[in-house]
């Protein structure tokens, strides 16, 4: 008796064992497997929500600036597009203001889903982050006193440069230039405020933001940008590093963008507005989202 009990209870306990198991296989078919399937903790899963959260610029005018709770600027009105091409209308944008050395940090870290906010491609970030696009080919170039004397990056001896922590362009003043004094903020606006109060002889960015900022009524007729550019800088639209499938839907919206002039309508109605016109978006030129 003892053994045909002791039989039964093991049946029994086996059987409960089994149920739990199966329990916790449909648990998880019915909801939490998605969590750890591939690709299903990209952009384009989140997307299915109606929801995105973009890392923008609140400092550049023309390209990302913040007034009051409003962003304007090229940068914003290609992330509109990229999130219209993922089924997320304007009222599911949620935006958050980044700058140059918390793009890859937010990124990782999922406080924002996507960056737009003239982030250069390069093979360092790269290794952190994904990248769609190139959307637009800037060029290092230097702010300056209309009066001033520097008419290139040849002519920084001893001169201070202000640019913008972790940024590409103050990497390579400090790599390449190095008779420069660099001095370094966490916003391109601080420095150019440092230009005006001569606290600094030059402000090195690319040469678009520089120019955004030379045409803002405050400082009509008092800067220039030098116009020697000295870099290439491709911008980019970050993701997070395993995110393939975004990477790809990103350059598919960018391409149908570049066909139906949705990307040139966003240029003319911020940067256009300069009198610089739109360029040409090259999708051939479109990173290779591995």
């Amino acid at each position: 008796m003892r053994i045909t009990r002791l039989a039964v209870t093991c049946g029994a306990m086996a059987l409960v064992l089994a149920g739990a198991a199966c329990g916790g296989s449909n648990s998880n078919n019915s909801g939490g497997s998605s969590g750890s399937s591939p690709g299903t903790s990209g952009v384009v899963a989140k997307a299915s929500s109606g929801k995105l959260t973009f890392g923008v610029k609140a400092d550049q005018p023309g390209l990302g600036l913040q007034t009051g709770s409003t962003y304007s600027g090229f940068d914003i009105e290609i992330a509109k597009i990229i999130a219209k091409g993922l089924g997320v209308p304007e009222s599911g944008i949620t935006w958050k203001t980044t700058v140059s050395a918390n793009r890859e940090p937010y990124i990782q870290q999922g406080q924002v889903d996507i960056v737009v906010a003239t982030y250069t491609i390069n093979d360092e970030r790269k290794q952190k982050v994904n990248f769609g696009g190139p959307y637009y080919i800037a060029g290092q170039d230097l702010l300056v006193p209309v009066n001033s004397t520097i008419t290139g990056p040849e002519s920084l001896a001893g001169k201070k440069v202000c640019s913008v922590s972790g940024s590409t362009p103050a990497k390579r003043i400090k790599s390449d230039y190095k008779d420069a004094q660099l001095q370094l903020f966490d916003s391109y606006s601080k420095c150019v405020t440092a230009l005006a109060g001569g606290q600094v002889d030059a402000v090195t960015t690319d040469d678009i933001i520089l120019a955004g900022y030379a045409a803002q009524e405050q400082y009509a007729g008092k800067f220039k940008v030098v116009g020697k550019p000295f870099s290439t800088e491709p911008y980019g639209i970050g993701l997070k590093k395993d995110d393939t499938a975004g990477c790809n839907k990103i350059n598919d919206i960018l391409k149908a963008a570049a066909a139906d002039g949705s990307y040139k309508k966003a240029w003319e109605d911020t940067l256009g507005k300069s009198g610089k016109p739109a360029p040409e978006l090259d999708t051939s030129k479109l990173t290779n989202c591995s």
